[in-house]
């Protein structure tokens, strides 16, 4: 009986053969094979959308395949990147990631729906955004010695306008107050084109803004530049001194732009993306553009922007405890 069964079960062999065997892995297609998804957790038109438009042409050029820019916002960014953090890790969806998602959102969101770096993998820090201080020309404030002169002999009369607790613009409102010794009036908008309007329209005092968006409005008249965020001056406001320059020490901090992939994207994806985000950098036009913009072209390997997302973790971090900024 024993070499009966045997027998059997070597005369079953060819036919499962026949039959495919054992489950053969199937070669995959060369990424990509469709067009690419990229999520921008902001509502169009801001600065940040503005951004991924102008790359995701480029990028497409480099890959041969459609790149599509859908946004996604809600939430200070979170519900938008969150979408991100639960897609596949097949390369066809990333994310148009910001100091908001990467940085600051880590810190202060108790609930956060994602983990910033256990759920994504950074792909390249595209750009630097830095900060204008802006004041309205009514308040008669030009400088930023006499700014915190004006903030400190009336605590909480200076009015701020921010784009909403947790964003940028907050944060830095709440680091410029901490480094300064000085109580304002902080005024929380729902988005950075309501907090401009009415500083354009002299119902608040001043602002932190990014200087692409800012810029227009001081070359107009319409805003009072008092200092730039980036540790050097900005090549769009020369004439505008930097916030050590102008007597706050250390006080260096940007908006920033970086794309990410979902966790586990392969290596070969990852490294393809960044190529091509790097390849554009390099071309004038773009290196140009960013620039006389007031922006600042970054790129670098996946590892560069990796420690990059660990400093911005720390250094916002810091802020946002010193500033007991928290929101469930």
């Amino acid at each position: 009986m024993k070499f009966k069964n045997l027998f059997a079960a070597l005369a079953a062999m060819p036919l499962l053969g026949a039959l495919g065997g054992p489950a053969q892995a199937q070669p995959q297609p060369a990424w990509p094979a469709k067009p690419v998804t990229i999520i921008v957790p902001f509502p169009p038109g801001g600065a940040t959308d503005v951004m991924a438009r102008l790359f995701a042409p480029r990028i497409e050029a480099a890959i041969g395949q459609p790149v599509v820019v859908e946004n996604k916002s809600g939430a200070g960014g979170t519900i938008g990147t969150q979408l991100v953090a639960r897609a596949g890790n097949d390369g066809y969806t990333l994310l148009w990631g910001t100091v908001a998602t990467h940085g600051i959102g880590p810190n202060i969101y108790k609930k956060l729906s994602y983990d910033a770096v256990a759920d994504f993998v950074p792909v390249v820090h595209v750009v630097d955004q830095p900060y204008v201080l802006v004041a309205h020309p009514s308040k008669q404030i030009t400088s930023v010695a006499g700014l915190i002169e004006r903030a400190r002999q009336q605590p909480g009369r200076v009015s701020v306008a921010t784009a909403g607790v947790g964003t940028a613009a907050h944060m830095l409102f709440e680091k410029f107050q901490a480094d300064t010794g000085t109580s304002m009036l902080g005024v929380p908008y729902k988005g950075a084109g309501p907090a401009m309007a009415d500083l354009l329209g002299g119902q608040v005092d001043l602002a932190f803004d990014v200087i692409l968006t800012t810029a227009p409005y001081i070359v107009a008249g319409k805003l009072v530049p008092l200092a730039v965020t980036s540790a050097q001056r900005s090549q769009t406001l020369p004439n505008v001194p930097t916030m050590t320059e102008a007597g706050v020490d250390g006080f260096v901090a940007a908006g920033w732009n970086g794309l990410f992939a979902p966790k586990g994207t392969p290596p070969p994806i990852v490294d393809k993306i960044n190529a091509a985000v790097n390849e554009a950098l390099r071309t004038p036009e773009i290196s140009q553009r960013l620039l006389s913009e007031g922006s600042m072209p970054v790129g670098g390997t996946p590892q560069d922007f990796s420690r990059f997302i660990d400093a911005e973790i720390r250094a916002w971090g810091d802020v946002a405890r010193q500033a007991n900024v928290s929101i469930d």
